[in-house]
């Protein structure tokens, strides 16, 4: 895709024991940390990437955007759902297990971003503000191409009553019905609509429902389980 990459990461060719086996990439879920960079380490070096130099966020279900030029440092504010890098060959990463990641590229531009978007940064705005961001660094809509990953589909995200309102009020294109008739929220779909009102057009959402999957980490599905990751750079 003229030099941006997108790719996105199942449980499969790590080295993490039961419950979080095998590539959980997720570092606070309660696996081995010695597991992870292995973890981490596969990962990266699968796709071409420097281990090192893949940025990692603190993810808190919010809507704060960093914008950076390499992983974070022991003094840095990481507790942000969305990072943006203007730096060419800087890999960012989104880490999930239900929730929908985000990517967003302009090769153009040379901008790169990847956001967290559960139900709460979804309603929240954290994919605007992501774009907002890339825009600022000279990035525009209509060149932005955006992929999102596996996530918990709306048929299976069973709410109450109460919360889909509450979601649809803001975003409408998030309401949604589980196949067993009850109320649920479809949070990829709800991100798509957001890309579309601000003019991102080039768009692909992946199919994938990750409590469906077995091939994937959901939390919804298992509590206590690794996390996905999905990754983002530019040549």
């Amino acid at each position: 895709m003229s030099g941006a990459h997108f790719a996105f990461t199942d449980r499969w060719g790590g080295v993490s024991a039961v419950p979080y086996e095998e590539l959980n990439l997720g570092g606070a879920v309660g696996d081995d940390p010695a597991s992870v960079r292995t973890n981490r380490e596969r990962a990266a070096t699968s796709l071409g990437l420097d281990p090192a130099r893949v940025v990692w966020m603190n993810q808190v279900h919010g809507r704060e955007v960093a914008v950076v030029d390499g992983p974070f440092g022991p003094g840095d504010r990481t507790a942000v759902d969305a990072v943006v890098t203007g730096r060419r060959g800087t890999a960012l990463a989104v880490l999930t297990a239900d929730c929908t990641p985000v990517l967003l590229a302009d090769p153009v531009a040379g901008v790169a971003g990847a956001a967290h978007a559960g139900r709460p940064g979804m309603v929240a705005g954290v994919v605007p503000a992501a774009v907002e961001a890339m825009v600022s660094l000279g990035a525009h809509p209509a060149r932005i191409v955006a992929r999102t990953g596996p996530a918990v589909c709306g048929r299976c995200y069973e709410v109450p009553e109460r919360m889909r309102a509450e979601v649809a009020g803001t975003e409408p294109a998030a309401w949604s019905e589980t196949s067993w008739g009850t109320p649920a929220v479809d949070v990829t779909a709800g991100v798509l609509a957001q890309l579309a009102a601000l003019g991102v057009t080039d768009v692909e959402a992946s199919p994938v429902c990750t409590l469906e999957s077995p091939d994937h980490f959901s939390y919804r599905r298992d509590r206590t389980t690794g996390r996905l990751a999905g990754y983002v750079w530019l040549d």
